[in-house]
């Protein structure tokens, strides 16, 4: 994990005070009292809050009414468009026009879940970090801030107080919280001044059954196309509308996304003695100084996947965010050709956003040093492109009905092996091949899939060719 500010706080926009995040001035003890009287987990997410909302400025916390309606029209025709595309029903029981900060407030529920398992790692190792630091403070020729040393009763010893296991100590070992409160804000924050909706990202991040466009986002992510914005906000009206179909219709994906998420984050190994090393050599006026502070922990502090477990878990992770993103490019750009004159350079956009590393793998790799890049997005929507001439809409969407009937790694590059049976992936008979996952015989007239070179394909000769 890299990047200038990656557990902290926010330069200032201008002269030679340091701006906090928290508000200006307030004492050390005050200021951490007010703070750690958060009793919600590893990550301060009232706080959390507070800093990606202030973040954002004085931007507008509501969507007016012209705008809201605009959102929904281009929804309800996104889903017009999508019905003769796709044999997933309209998955969007509401449309929305957020504001970047309702975006914030609607989405926060979900970083919670993505964030608290590594999260919980990040904090202990900041903890005790910031409690060895501190106990070596007064002593050795180093002197306490101003502040700290103002704020304690004469003749206290802080390196004996702390080693005493105190109140202080508690108070210290949520210091480490307090930061990463602040950075989850930070950066959550960042990612919502650029978004355009409630799946960008890849993950279902939004409330279930809403699907919502940030007008905001939507009229920056349109500046310098030369595209009308209405055609710009329909096309990713589009998007949405796929995305909220595959998650409301596909019963098991929501929980395989996030949790394949949490799996990866939980084996996600934190450097210790580097977090420690780094809090250790902060200046302890940086106590004070949260951007100097920041800036110190500026430090990779997460360990590469190496071990076999870990590689998989990646490797799981990636493949499901392919082909999902995958099947969301390759349908929308069936919906909107013919319809939108710009859908390619929109489609371009759109995929050059993700490949770079657009706001979502950035943020989410400040945050827990996981990276969310699609990065075979071009092969999956490739391969859904081809299953959808050989099997038709309905043979293609079918591939979603029980996750060991989805492509592997290897199929993305090889799909033609995937569309015609002749990879692992199974598409003969989905029906079919899920009861016998369960156990149990296939429906009356279900046939359970044969190899493609089968010399005899059933007692009266080969089968029928598929009518998709």
């Amino acid at each position: 994990m890299s990047g200038p500010f990656p557990f902290g706080f926010t330069p200032s926009d201008g002269g030679d005070e340091p701006r906090s995040p928290f508000g200006g001035g307030a004492p050390f003890f005050a200021e951490l009292e007010r703070l750690m009287s958060w009793q919600g987990g590893p990550v301060n997410w009232e706080l959390a809050r507070q800093v990606a909302v202030r973040s954002l400025g004085d931007g507008a916390a509501s969507v007016p009414m012209g705008q809201q309606h605009l959102v929904g029209e281009a929804l309800r025709i996104a889903d017009v468009w999508l019905d003769p595309m796709t044999a997933l029903p309209a998955g969007a029981t509401a449309a929305a026009g957020w504001s970047r900060v309702e975006w914030i407030e609607k989405t926060l529920p979900v970083w919670k879940t993505l964030c608290d398992p590594i999260a919980t790692k990040v904090v202990e190792a900041m903890r005790s970090g910031i409690s060895s630091g501190l106990s070596q403070l007064g002593g050795g020729g180093v002197e306490l801030p101003s502040e700290l040393r103002d704020a304690l009763p004469p003749g206290v010893d802080l390196s004996a107080l702390l080693a005493s296991g105190g109140p202080i100590v508690q108070m210290m070992n949520q210091v480490g919280g307090m930061l990463f409160g602040a950075q989850v804000g930070q950066a959550i924050g960042t990612l919502a001044a650029e978004v355009v909706s409630s799946t960008e990202v890849g993950l279902p991040l939004g409330p279930a059954g809403t699907a919502a466009l940030v007008p905001a986002g939507v009229a920056a992510f349109g500046a310098g196309l030369e595209i009308p914005e209405d055609e710009v906000r329909i096309y990713l009206a589009l998007r949405e509308a796929t995305s909220n179909r595959l998650f409301a219709h596909v019963p098991w994906l929501r929980a395989h996304v996030l949790g394949a998420v949490e799996e990866y984050a939980r084996g996600i190994a934190v450097d210790t003695e580097a977090v420690g090393r780094v809090m250790r050599m902060v200046d302890p006026t940086a106590l004070m100084n949260p951007e100097r502070l920041s800036e110190a922990l500026g430090e990779d502090v997460f360990n590469d996947a190496t071990t076999p477990e870990q590689k998989a878990a990646l490797a799981r992770l990636e493949l499901i965010l392919a082909l999902i993103e995958g099947w969301v490019d390759h349908v929308t750009d069936a919906a909107a050709t013919g319809h939108l004159p710009g859908a390619g350079r929109l489609r371009e956009m759109v995929r050059r956003r993700r490949a770079e590393g657009g706001p979502g793998e950035q943020t989410f790799a400040t945050l827990v040093g996981l990276s969310l890049r699609p990065r075979k997005l071009r092969e999956a929507a490739a391969l859904w492109a081809e299953l959808t001439e050989v099997r038709g809409r309905d043979g293609r969407d079918a591939v979603w009905a029980h996750p060991d009937l989805l492509p592997t790694a290897d199929d993305l590059s090889s799909p033609a092996d995937f569309v015609t049976g002749a990879s692992s992936g199974v598409l003969d008979d989905p029906i079919a091949e899920i009861e016998k996952l369960r156990g149990t015989p296939p429906p009356e007239g279900g046939s359970r899939p044969r190899p493609k070179d089968s010399p005899d394909n059933g007692p009266d000769g080969p089968a029928a060719p598929d009518d998709h």
